[in-house]
């Protein structure tokens, strides 16, 4: 197999900034990814950003089916010259961040797929929320993004890092930092390192919610300005419509002080009190299943 490096020089396509392209170039690093991935020859693996296909090759002859999914056409090209001959490969020239996953071509749609990619640090967090939306069509992801990134999915209450991102894949997903790569191993060198993590999404997330955008529009409202209480935040987003006593009642009820910040609160706490403010609004009292944290703090994972 060509190396990585020969493969960029043979090809010459220069990397494009407005598409955050850092090409990967340490076939070792490349290995260690797709080994991470653990795949299986019964698996079908949605690639992110595929590139000239340095992971891509490798992953092929590992995988039932292969979705290489590339924006840009230049690079579209080198695929389909170095992998278009492959019948278990099918190269997508799309935007992941419009792509529907659940309409691929017929025969490759059906299955929960694994998804690898080194995706680009510019909408790292916008793809997140897509696979997140996709989870119930997925079976793990193992993503190389950006270290610092990496650090506030992983990071815990009370940290600076913590904050809407950890929450919200936290909630439904068991996310790992598996390793570190340096800015060498790519073309043009990034000015950050990067790290790959893996992201399991669970059957059931970490709390039972009444209502899952409720629960988004609260962990935003409660984050929305750090320095301010959790109470004042909430108190400011009209969207949670619950009026003061309410709300009052309800940081009672879950054994809140107004004066916590959100940061201090764990996933499934900020689960509990989306769901209870919910009640609130509706007037109702909130059920026991409703709140039901299922008891998977133990899991591993930083945050999941």
């Amino acid at each position: 197999m060509i190396p990585a490096a020969k493969l960029l020089k043979q090809h010459a396509v220069p990397p494009r900034r407005r598409l955050s392209q850092s090409f990967l170039t340490d076939d070792n690093v490349a290995r260690r990814i797709v080994g991470a991935a653990d795949l299986g020859g019964r698996d079908t693996v949605l690639e992110i950003g595929a590139g000239h296909g340095i992971l891509t090759r490798l992953m092929a002859p590992r995988v039932r089916h292969l979705l290489a999914v590339e924006i840009d056409p230049r690079l579209v090209a080198v695929l389909q010259a170095e992998l278009g001959g492959r019948d278990n490969v099918l190269i997508l020239e799309a935007d992941i961040l419009k792509l529907d996953l659940a309409a691929v071509p017929a025969g490759r749609g059906e299955e929960r797929k694994k998804i690898v990619g080194n995706i680009p640090y510019g909408i790292a967090t916008e793809i997140l929320f897509r696979l997140l939306a996709w989870r119930r069509l997925i079976v793990s992801a193992t993503l190389m993004i950006q270290k610092e990134l990496a650090q506030r999915l992983t990071a815990a209450p009370g940290t600076k890092a913590y904050g809407i991102p950890t929450v919200l894949l936290a909630m439904y997903a068991r996310i790992g930092h598996l390793f570190d790569v340096s800015p060498s191993c790519f073309h043009p060198r990034p000015r950050v390192v990067s790290s790959v993590i893996s992201l399991t999404f669970r059957d059931r997330p970490q709390v039972d919610l009444a209502d899952e955008n409720h629960f988004i529009r609260t962990v935003k409202a409660a984050f929305a300005q750090r320095r301010k209480t959790l109470a004042n935040n909430l108190r400011a987003a009209p969207e949670l419509g619950c009026g003061r006593g309410e709300l009052e009642k309800v940081l009672e009820k879950c054994g809140l002080s107004g004066r916590i910040r959100a940061e201090m609160l764990p996933v499934e706490t900020l689960g509990l009190l989306s769901n209870e403010l919910l009640a609130a609004r509706r007037g109702v009292p909130s059920s026991g299943e409703e709140g039901k944290i299922e008891g998977r703090q133990g899991e591993e994972g930083a945050n999941g």
